[in-house]
């Protein structure tokens, strides 16, 4: 099933998708164009990021495979919802999208062994770690400023059960930017598979409800500018849509930030 957090008739408001529309708690359906704001569809907790999770990625900067996986935290306070705008800073050279399957996880557990890895997961959605590649060198591993700023994590447009998609470790991921198809690749892909991310980040950190795990992108990152349009799609999790404005003046960052608040 997927479900959703929206603002509609000027309240917050949960629901689930049902033949093609948004069914509200309180049972009044949507069209999803009557939705005014979109939410992240649940409210997260810690976000861990993965870096250099596909082969084919790493490839195209340069780079070369982790010898384990390469984390970071991804700040909530960047978190915006679909259709929220994101911010391109003042100063970057190159910004783009990273288009990734993000893992909810449903229970607390530590030193999880990866056999019994799915047992802690309860859903998936898609999540953009927007990317500004100026900031990322070694002064500034784990990438925090390149990754952190607000608007740079938007999530949704839903949250899918797990047990609805039929494999997670083979789904594609496509990027569109002004419709144009700039990345494509596959869940297969991933050079560290979900159990094993689970067995990995619980052997030191405590994992709870809500945490998310960003899996990481596969080749295809390029520039965006302001005034272009993202689009990410995985497949059974739908699309996730972001316009791309200048962020230069301080009443549009402030702008940014209270968005990202709201949907914490």
């Amino acid at each position: 099933m997927k479900h959703a957090r929206f603002i509609v008739e000027g309240r917050e408001q949960s629901g689930t998708v049902v033949d093609g529309k948004i069914q509200a708690s309180s049972g009044k359906i949507y069209d999803e164009s009557e939705i005014d704001v979109w939410l992240v569809p649940f409210k997260p907790n810690k976000m861990v990021g993965l870096a250099l999770n596909y082969a084919d990625h790493a490839d195209e900067l340069g780079l070369e495979k982790p010898k384990e996986p390469v984390l970071f935290i991804k700040p909530n306070s960047s978190i915006v919802g679909h259709k929220s705008p994101v911010y391109y800073p003042d100063g970057a050279t190159y910004m783009h999208y990273e288009n990734e399957l993000a893992v909810v996880i449903g229970k607390e557990g530590r030193t999880i062994k990866k056999d019994d890895a799915m047992n802690y997961v309860k859903g998936y959605t898609i999540a953009n770690d927007v990317t500004v590649r100026d900031f990322v060198n070694n002064m500034y591993r784990p990438p925090v400023r390149a990754k952190g700023h607000d608007t740079f994590g938007p999530m949704g447009p839903y949250f899918v059960d797990k047990e609805d998609i039929p494999d997670v470790n083979n789904i594609e991921l496509r990027s569109y930017v002004n419709g144009e198809l700039r990345q494509q690749g596959n869940t297969k892909d991933l050079i560290y598979g979900i159990e094993e991310l689970i067995e990995f980040i619980s052997s030191f950190m405590t994992l709870g409800e809500n945490d998310v795990i960003w899996t990481g992108t596969p080749k295809g990152i390029s520039h965006v500018y302001p005034g272009d349009h993202v689009r990410l799609e995985i497949d059974y999790l739908g699309a996730l849509e972001n316009d791309i404005l200048d962020g230069r003046t301080d009443q549009v960052a402030a702008g940014g930030a209270e968005n990202a608040r709201a949907n914490n």
